[in-house]
């Protein structure tokens, strides 16, 4: 890759493909700058060239979309929350198809406590695909918590709650949140 970048320093495509080397290979800080360099590329490249696919814009928009969420993933693997968190907002406000972005920030924000921005990306990201298992789980979790106890000990959960987790069991029946929800749903007193 660093072979065809020096052959064509402005493809941005053989910049993001460099990046998704450098993360798979634990190369974090390399990954994010070589993320950095494709998305530079791919904004300062305003030609469109039938020849290349990859430089229409619709093609572009979608790359550094992915090149930001990866960004975040590197960042989120060197335990940079806060930048994690701020390049998969802005993955989420430019993706063509942000679910992905949604849900990472979703994660993220659960992951780290803030529930209220957790469950906000969770909600966007089950509207944009309402097939994402995890994000019901996610949901459903802090719904939970959200739970209040009556004196006679019944515990009332927030609506949703049992929507929510029922929904991670239909789209993931085996998978591996499935007994903790079950003893979620258990816990609010509903039947699986």
């Amino acid at each position: 890759m660093q072979q065809l970048i020096a052959l064509d320093p402005n493809n941005w495509e053989f910049y993001s493909a460099l990046g998704d080397a450098n993360l798979n290979l634990g190369q974090y800080d390399q990954a994010v700058s070589s993320y950095q360099k494709g998305i530079g590329a791919a904004e300062s490249n305003t030609t469109v060239d039938p020849k290349n696919p990859g430089n229409d814009p619709a093609s572009k928009k979608a790359g550094e979309a992915k090149m930001i969420t990866n960004q975040g993933n590197a960042y989120l693997k060197m335990r940079k929350t806060d930048q994690a968190i701020a390049a998969y907002t802005r993955a989420a406000n430019m993706d063509p198809n942000p679910a992905t972005a949604f849900f990472n920030l979703c994660a993220t924000q659960y992951n780290t406590g803030n529930t209220d921005g957790a469950l906000a990306a969770c909600n966007k990201a089950i509207a944009l695909d309402p097939t994402k298992a995890d994000a019901y789980f996610i949901k459903g979790s802090i719904l939970v918590a959200g739970s209040t106890t009556e004196k006679n000990g019944t515990v009332v959960a927030p609506p949703g709650t049992v929507e929510a987790l029922k929904k991670y069991l239909e789209l993931a029946p085996n998978g591996g949140h499935v007994d903790d929800v079950k003893q979620m749903l258990e816990f609010i007193g509903s039947k699986i």
